[in-house]
């Protein structure tokens, strides 16, 4: 299953300190992340589900026999980025250091290879028990983060170690663990992904070999970095990506309305989409019979990019692909020019190379020349690469 970069399950034990991670929840959603709340049996007598659904958007369950069908703790384990556990009660980070698997965010825990952390929450005699302490150097030494609790009034009159620590602490740690990056926060990201397709009848067309693979990409490398992302997809098989918006157009003229509607609002333009350069002058609007197949007449269809110069603002950029055969950098850098591009990535895909593959190569040039020579780098880290140069070209 894909993972957006952006997934974390949430998961709560069994403490009056639940309540608090509501706070924890709102605040991971303004920071643009996917939560998923997972709480224990014994949380709900806290926090109950319906506030959890609403405050997440998203359906709750804590038991592994709720949901089977779905086999939800593997589902919920393959989907997520990072499991955030907050708080941990004694008695969870006991079960967790044993390998118990008797609620489903145990299940969830033993079922993902993510990073986990942990955020303990209890009274000062139970956080300092001799117990709880090897619970948690036996965590620690299997790769959990613990974010030791802080020091303050608890339930009741006591006082001491084992506070729920403050949302700021608990978020700051957690974007250190993860090198979180949030660099395009604030932006509105507009990719086009896949090829065109220009109908002869209902079964033939005009079209190329793009897979859509590259601009989705982008599409999940931005939602991961903060940004607002619209993808606009040209006949691609590929699976939604979770928190982005998405268009689906099948040929040229339907792209570039959707263009024309989008890209005002814009702040930059990834135009990743092979665009058919023609179309059938006449479409049938039945099967032609093969015997009567014997030419068609074409019409150039329009220059998207080039009409998108025209209305462009200052401050939008563009990054635009070329996919060549032959003298690479001089033929991207014409088409940068030409086309008022602020950024394009050329790959030579001589002999069908690149098309459907998960692996890329090519060169990145802005309008100072070459800036970056990829070699066989996967299709994510181009798309990472390419944000980086964006955000030089945004400033």
């Amino acid at each position: 299953m894909p993972r957006s970069g952006r997934e974390v399950i949430l998961g709560i034990g069994g403490g009056i300190a639940a309540y608090k991670a509501c706070d924890l929840l709102r605040r991971l959603q303004d920071a643009g992340f996917l939560v998923t709340v997972v709480p224990t049996p014994a949380a709900l007598n806290f926090v109950g589900s319906a506030t959890w659904e609403a405050l997440s958007g998203r359906r709750v369950y804590s038991q592994v026999w709720e949901n089977v069908p779905d086999v939800a703790h593997v589902a919920l384990a393959e989907k997520a980025n990072y499991i955030l556990i907050a708080p941990a009660t004694a008695d969870l980070i006991a079960r967790l250091a044993h390998g118990r698997a008797d609620d489903l965010l145990t299940n969830v825990v033993l079922a993902s290879d993510v990073p986990k952390i942990l955020v303990p929450a209890m009274h000062p005699n139970m956080w300092r028990n001799q117990a709880t302490q090897a619970n948690v150097t036996t965590l620690r030494s299997r790769g959990f983060h613990i974010i030791d609790p802080d020091i303050g009034r608890l339930t009741g009159p006591d006082s001491g170690v084992g506070r729920f620590p403050e949302t700021g602490r608990i978020l700051k740690e957690f974007y250190e663990l993860i090198g979180y990056l949030d660099d395009l926060k604030g932006k509105r990201i507009l990719v086009t992904a896949g090829g065109t397709r220009e109908a002869i009848d209902p079964v033939r067309y005009i079209g190329n070999r793009s897979s859509g693979k590259q601009g989705f990409a982008i599409a999940q490398a931005a939602i991961a970095r903060g940004a607002e992302v619209h993808l606009i997809a040209a006949n691609c098989n590929l699976p939604d990506i979770p928190g982005v918006a998405m268009t689906s157009v099948e040929s040229a003229s339907e792209l570039e309305r959707a263009l024309a509607r989008e890209f005002p609002s814009a702040d930059a333009l990834i135009m990743c989409a092979a665009v058919a350069d023609a179309r059938p002058v006449q479409t049938s609007d039945r099967k032609i019979k093969k015997e009567f197949l014997t030419e068609i007449s074409l019409v150039a269809n329009p220059d998207l990019l080039a009409s998108l110069k025209a209305s462009k603002k200052p401050g939008q950029r563009i990054i635009g692909f070329a996919a060549e055969t032959q003298d690479l950098e001089s033929n991207a850098t014409v088409k940068l020019t030409g086309k008022g591009l602020d950024l394009i990535y050329v790959n030579d895909v001589s002999q069908g190379a690149i098309f459907g593959s998960d692996f890329t190569s090519g060169i990145i040039i802005d309008k100072t020349g070459p800036l970056l020579t990829l070699d066989n780098v996967s299709k994510d880290t181009l798309a990472h690469v390419l944000l980086d140069q964006l955000l030089r070209q945004i400033g």
